[in-house]
């Protein structure tokens, strides 16, 4: 039942109300005992003898007599069904105010534009083992004690509060699955291009091939990082950035990076390495197997190798967008 912001009386207060006169009261006393006027404790009163209900009835008038028939709404809703189209441009259709046409629409349900159907997604996955290559960096929260989902008390939830973050730098091989991961207390451009020759080098001591492509996000340290695009010109390698908002390109290391089954945490079970000396993280069996029974995977018959986009991504460079004079628009400062 909705109310308006000044109603002193809702469903129990107007059953109160009732009762109340029902004892023996007076209407103007039981006004006054419930803060109301007489001529609301009136309507009340009346409206439980006559039909023994206290809810608020409709708003709307008992005549409408320029209301449109259902034989004159067919056509508004039939146009609806068939073009999907708003009130505005449905009018010049039916030949009806768009103001009436809404009403129609919003009256049987249909004011609201059905979703269309979501695209599907097939899973892809190259077919040449080390052919690309996956790199993301999950972000972890230190901490000098176990938080309270590990102990179930917040006694000393702050003595953890500025201790930092580590940083797992993940390289997943899209056929594979073979990962390689480091862990660093900083994300920076440097860090990210160093893990990725070290990554480089432990695919290329497991007998693969050079990838021809790497897959990141969009983050600043691999768009704007010279030495990155420099390590990547110079091997040949082509870099693929995912579309802004959609993590699923990306998602072998997004899978990768949240927390696996059992609710094993990462950090437990990571070799805690030199700051001076980065070296590969040693992962847990049940996170990554040492004899990787993936290696002689083929993908299936009507499994696609890769997606379209890639395909023109791999065939031409890509272009930088011509900077405007607006020196404040954002879409000229970044670089397609």
């Amino acid at each position: 039942m909705n109310l308006h912001a000044n109603a002193k009386l809702g469903l129990a207060g107007r059953r109160e109300l009732v009762l109340a006169i029902e004892s023996g009261a007076s209407i103007r006393a039981a006004a006054a005992a419930f803060g109301v006027s007489p001529a609301t404790a009136h309507r009340w009163w009346h409206r439980w003898l006559e039909a023994r209900s206290l809810a608020d009835r409709s708003w709307r008038p008992h005549r409408q007599p320029r209301r449109l028939s259902a034989l004159e709404e067919a056509p508004i809703l039939h146009a609806r069904r068939e073009t999907n189209l708003g009130p505005g441009r449905l009018a010049g259709i039916v030949g009806r105010a768009r103001s009436t046409i809404w009403k129609v629409l919003w009256r049987h349900g249909l004011s609201r534009r059905a979703r269309g159907q979501r695209q599907s997604y097939r899973r892809y996955e190259w077919s040449r083992p080390g052919a690309l290559l996956h790199m993301d960096v999950k972000k972890l929260g230190r901490f000098r004690v176990p938080g309270h989902r590990a102990t179930g008390s917040r006694i000393d939830h702050d003595r953890s509060r500025g201790v930092g973050y580590d940083h797992l730098h993940c390289v997943i091989d899209d056929h594979t699955r073979i990962a390689y991961v480091e862990l660093h207390p900083r994300e920076d451009a440097a860090t990210n291009t160093a893990t990725l020759e070290r990554a480089l080098r432990f695919f290329a001591d497991l007998g693969l091939d050079p990838p021809e492509a790497v897959m990141t996000d969009n983050a600043l340290v691999y768009r704007r990082s010279r030495r990155f695009h420099e390590l990547l010109a110079n091997a040949g390698i082509t870099h693929i950035r995912t579309p802004i908002y959609t993590p699923r390109w990306n998602g072998k290391v997004e899978r990768f990076n949240p927390h696996p089954p059992r609710r094993m945490g990462l950090q437990p079970h990571l070799a805690q390495l030199e700051r001076a000396r980065p070296q590969p993280a040693k992962l847990h069996p049940l996170l990554q197997p040492q004899a990787t029974p993936q290696l002689t995977r083929r993908p299936a018959p009507n499994q696609p190798r890769s997606q379209p986009m890639w395909a023109v991504q791999l065939a031409a460079p890509r272009r930088r967008r011509l900077r405007c004079r607006h020196q404040t628009c954002r879409l000229c400062r970044g670089v397609v």
